[in-house]
């Protein structure tokens, strides 16, 4: 494993490695996984967008849309420039999840040197993440995230992630960035065969 790690590391730099998945499929979990494999920093959209609602109650998240893409200009893709991120390789939890914002993500990252070397894809059905929100609430571990109170919201979520986010992974498979991963398996399962993949695209962009 660390062997493969190593791999990764050279081929990654700088660069960066974009992680979508539906509510509940394990994005951050895996997410902050890996970059604490790699010495990555950590960067969610939804834990910025959250902070930056908080700051300015505005309250798009808790009905589970996402939020209009000049605030996500605004608030999240500076995080991608930030010069004390500037030596490491990022791992990003869904950054640009509405169609046509992949772009400007793509090339703000490249200039600030921390070009997309990968995008991943944590496959799960509706059904399954369904089950994952309803048992999620019975044990309280989300915290008191409002877009995590209702199944209503819940729903929301799933119906904007498939109009607004598929078209999105679509455009990175187009280019040939994307991995698709099964989430459907236990963490660690997951994770192996997410640094299985990586290694295996590291050693075809090295050789």
């Amino acid at each position: 494993m660390e062997n493969k790690l190593q791999t990764i590391k050279s081929w990654l730099g700088t660069g960066s490695i974009n992680i979508f998945g539906l509510p509940m499929s394990g994005k951050d979990t895996q997410g902050i996984r890996l970059a604490e494999a790699l010495n990555a920093k950590f960067i969610s959209s939804g834990m910025i967008i959250r902070a930056m609602e908080a700051e300015t109650h505005n309250k798009y998240s808790s009905k589970g849309e996402l939020i209009p893409t000049n605030l996500f200009y605004e608030w999240v893709l500076p995080y991608l420039e930030r010069k004390d991120l500037s030596e490491y390789p990022l791992i990003l939890s869904s950054i640009g999840r509405w169609s046509g914002e992949e772009n400007q993500v793509m090339s703000v990252a490249t200039g600030a040197g921390h070009e997309i070397k990968a995008v991943v894809i944590l496959n799960v059905s509706e059904a399954d993440v369904e089950k994952r929100f309803e048992a999620a609430k019975t044990l309280g571990d989300r915290g008191e995230r409002e877009d995590d109170q209702n199944l209503e919201v819940f729903h929301t979520r799933l119906q904007e992630f498939r109009e607004k986010t598929l078209p999105v992974l679509q455009y990175y498979k187009s280019l040939g960035l994307l991995i698709e991963i099964n989430g459907d398996q236990s963490r660690d399962a997951v994770f192996n065969e997410l640094v299985e993949k990586l290694y295996a695209k590291a050693s075809e962009s090295l050789s």
